[in-house]
């Protein structure tokens, strides 16, 4: 099945407590399309300006990541930089430089509007509203948003969120939408809105997946060394999407399964800066780290008597 992603293609400049890593692919397009394409095929729409190094592009490609809705604008390229302190689950913005990002309208190529699976990544919800307008007729929509939009376009948010299927967010930006201190009231909230199904990520903590039926919480992977976490949470939503565009299977089973490989996506991306570790993993290494997921919290529910 197919699956479009609409968001940002950037150049990121991060320091950690690891190492620092400057001018290197960023963008919660790029990073969720790396991730996704180990599922199945993507279709990538975003712009970049004049400037970027489109050789290094390339990677993405032979990943069979269509980039023919990647628009090229005169102008400089969103570029971003960024620290993390030893507190990991938060960054601290030094620099945004929207460039040609700022005037963004997206187009979809007519070979992309018939994709059956769509994820709008983190940009303004008008712009999100006017992606659905442009697709036929697709299975399953999800987007993601941050506290900026929540805040300064709190009425389109509402609006896109009678639209789609799924809505990731992180647990402060549901606690900032919803005005409610409980997460389970806040993704109720939420459900009670519009969408079918609400991922809230708690960064190194996991994420609880939650439909009108069920609660399922997937823990984040227990790494011993985490040296970038941008784009964690983009490269969870691209194992999320791309394991059901692959699999095109909607229950409640197959969307616990999509869970666990979006934790096991996001956990490989913080091995590296940028998107080189999701260019290096194989499909073994996914299957290898699944099981240990599955062994991680699987537990006999027999009690002695």
């Amino acid at each position: 099945m197919s699956l479009l992603v609409v968001g940002s293609v950037a150049l990121d400049s991060v320091e950690t407590p690891f190492g620092k890593a400057d001018e290197v692919l960023g963008g919660s397009a790029t990073y969720f399309s790396a991730s996704a394409s180990h599922q199945c095929p993507v279709q990538l729409v975003g712009v970049i300006g004049d400037d970027y190094p489109v050789e290094r592009l390339e990677a993405l490609r032979e990943r069979g990541i269509d980039l023919a809705g990647l628009e090229s604008a005169e102008g400089e390229s969103f570029r971003w930089r960024g620290r993390y302190r030893h507190d990991l689950n938060s960054a601290e913005t030094l620099e945004t430089r929207l460039g040609v990002f700022s005037h963004f309208r997206p187009k979809l190529p007519d070979q992309f509007k018939s994709a059956q699976y769509v994820f709008l990544a983190n940009i303004d919800p008008r712009l999100q509203l006017q992606v659905l307008e442009q697709v036929s007729k697709p299975k399953f929509v999800a987007c993601d948003t941050m506290n900026f939009w929540i805040e300064s376009r709190r009425g389109d948010l509402m609006e896109l969120l009678k639209h789609v299927d799924l809505i990731t967010l992180n647990d402060g930006e549901a606690r900032q939408l919803t005005e409610q201190s409980n997460l389970v009231q806040a993704a109720r909230w939420i459900l009670a809105k519009g969408p079918k199904t609400v991922l809230i990520k708690k960064g190194e903590h996991g994420a609880f997946m939650f439909t009108k039926d069920e609660i399922f919480y997937a823990p984040a992977y227990p790494l011993e060394a985490v040296f970038d976490p941008t784009g964690a949470g983009d490269s969870f939503a691209g194992g999320f999407m791309g394991y059901l565009a692959r699999t095109n299977d909607l229950s409640a089973a197959n969307l616990r399964r999509a869970v666990v490989i979006g934790s096991a996506m996001g956990s490989f991306v913080v091995e590296a800066f940028s998107i080189t570790r999701l260019l290096s993993v194989t499909r073994d290494d996914i299957d290898r780290r699944v099981s240990d997921f599955h062994r991680l919290v699987s537990f006999d529910q027999d009690m002695p008597s």
